[in-house]
């Protein structure tokens, strides 16, 4: 490190083999695990801690205070994983009092490309993918490889299941299930990621499973309550049955419907 170059709090606390890029300022309640690279121009403030072998570009500010009217100053945490890499003029808020949080949290391997904004209190779990200009309100929830393109917008306290895969250009208003293709405008279910799931070692099997569910879900014509006690009633247990079920009972702003009208049909 050339720290005639760089602004690094004495307090810090850098994990070996740390670098840190010309013009970088790292505030004192901050702290940086072994073998990250911290690029030029990058700001790190209060109340970050951030993993070990992450890369952080030029222009990426971590730990700015939230963007939230009902913050009033307290201390509150931004958290990376291991292996984590944040593109340029990423920006990452801390979390807030309010949401009963306090911390916005970015799991491991995850990619935060250019210009994306994570706001306070989104949970981001490990393997997820945040195209450019993708944009995340508050306490957005976004489950283990899932993948949202660019230009995306995900509405205040929205859930991307896990292995859910969002078109760019998406406006997020309700909640994407685990194991789906969405898209169009107004978004809504297109189906599996049968790629994605495969790439992931998924079987044919397991894919057929997930098939069976979003069929009966989407497609015989009940309400969600009643095609989720469907599911349970005509459908084995199995792993994707309880974790699509459990995802759909426990959302708030429900999920994206079945493919209608798009927008620009009209």
């Amino acid at each position: 490190m050339n720290q005639k170059l760089n602004v690094i709090h004495p307090d810090a606390i850098i994990g070996k083999g740390v670098e840190v890029g010309a013009f970088s300022t790292i505030a004192g309640q901050v702290e940086i695990g072994d073998g990250t690279w911290v690029g030029p121009n990058v700001t790190i403030m209060d109340y970050v801690k951030i993993g070990k072998n992450c890369r952080i570009f030029p222009g990426a500010v971590v730990g700015a205070i939230p963007q939230d009217l009902k913050y009033a100053g307290e201390i509150s945490w931004v958290e990376i994983g291991d292996g984590v890499t944040i593109r340029e003029c990423a920006t990452i808020n801390r979390g807030t009092a309010a949401s009963h949080k306090g911390v916005t949290r970015i799991g491991n391997n995850c990619l935060v490309m250019s210009y994306v904004h994570v706001a306070h209190d989104c949970y981001i779990k490990d393997h997820v993918i945040l195209t450019s200009y993708v944009g995340l309100a508050g306490e957005t929830d976004v489950d283990e490889y899932a993948i949202i393109g660019g230009a995306s917008a995900a509405h205040q306290f929205s859930r991307i299941g896990t292995h859910a895969m969002i078109s760019g250009g998406s406006m997020i208003g309700k909640d994407v299930p685990p194991y789906v293709i969405a898209g169009r405008r107004p978004l809504c279910y297109c189906g599996i990621n049968v790629i994605g799931l495969r790439r992931r070692g998924y079987t044919s099997d397991q894919i057929e499973r997930i098939h069976d569910i979003y069929r009966i879900i989407y497609q015989v014509g009940l309400n969600i309550s009643d095609a989720c006690d469907k599911v349970e009633e005509v459908l084995e247990p199995s792993e994707e049955r309880e974790i699509i079920l459990s995802f759909i009972r426990s959302s708030h702003r429900g999920i994206i419907p079945l493919k209608g009208k798009r927008v620009e049909d009209e």
